[in-house]
């Protein structure tokens, strides 16, 4: 029985995270391993900087989920999708899906997932300008977060029985959800910082914030613009040595610039 005495708010629990506590369920089920990163994107930054007049402007983002498709592109194994117990699904194609803060006309601001399509075939350009135009809430975006509305209110043991379909067919897993997820929540702060993901997802990289860290340049010491990152693999299909090779080629594609025009 509640004390009277103590002075609260009773809200409901959004029916929307109810779609998040099935993914976490589901994530709790791979038994992932989590690599911590930082990378000097002060070349990058200069670069996306520049751009920032040209009609179609650069993004961040869009630069980090074209690097990481670039860097799966050359190692498949790592967003292979496991289908059954002895076979593997490596796609030609990496979908990258990403959570995005959507904002209604009157402000109103949801998170909803994007996956950008075949993303290790397109420039940064064509990734930055599609994550631009899905931050705006369209007549698409809508039906779809009905759906996903509707589908929460189904009982939990039925949601369940339809994750477990979903996540046994890599063809599945792959339409709804991508190959690969990039969260940018750290975009939102202001200093170095990693965030340790749950996730379903055979590869995960979590996009930190941005600070400077001193680096000898030479015969100098400069600050230089650090992004903190943290890679997550499906240790069951891959070791932590490809692991390790697959961080050091994302981090030389952040560093030299990769689709970007100098």
């Amino acid at each position: 029985m509640a004390d009277e005495s103590v002075r609260y708010e009773v809200r409901p629990f959004p029916k929307i995270r109810r779609a998040y506590v099935d993914v976490l369920r589901e994530g709790h089920r791979r038994h992932i391993i989590h690599g911590l990163v930082e990378v000097d994107v002060s070349k990058a930054r200069r670069a996306i900087r520049g751009a920032a007049e040209n009609p179609s402007p650069l993004s961040l983002t869009g630069f980090i989920v074209g690097c990481v498709a670039k860097a799966v592109d050359e190692n498949k194994m790592l967003h292979a999708h496991r289908w059954g117990r002895r076979r593997l699904v490596l796609f030609d194609d990496v979908d990258v899906n990403l959570q995005l803060e959507q904002v209604e006309e009157d402000g109103t601001r949801i998170v909803q997932s994007r996956i950008v399509r075949a993303a290790n075939r397109r420039r940064v350009e064509e990734i930055s300008a599609e994550i631009r135009q899905a931050q705006r809430i369209g007549d698409a975006d809508r039906r779809r977060l009905r759906r996903t509305l509707w589908f929460v209110t189904l009982p939990g043991f039925v949601r369940r029985l339809i994750w477990r379909a979903v996540m046994t067919r890599p063809w599945w897993t792959k339409r709804f959800g991508g190959t690969v997820a990039v969260s940018s929540v750290g975009m939102f702060g202001t200093s170095l910082g990693w965030g340790i993901p749950i996730t379903p997802a055979p590869l995960m990289v979590t996009v930190g914030g941005i600070g400077l860290r001193p680096v000898v340049v030479g015969d100098r010491v400069e600050n230089r613009e650090h992004l903190s990152f943290t890679i997550s693999v499906d240790h069951d299909i891959v070791d932590g040595a490809p692991a390790a090779r697959f961080v050091e080629r994302v981090r030389q594609l952040i560093e030299d610039g990769y689709g970007l025009k100098p």
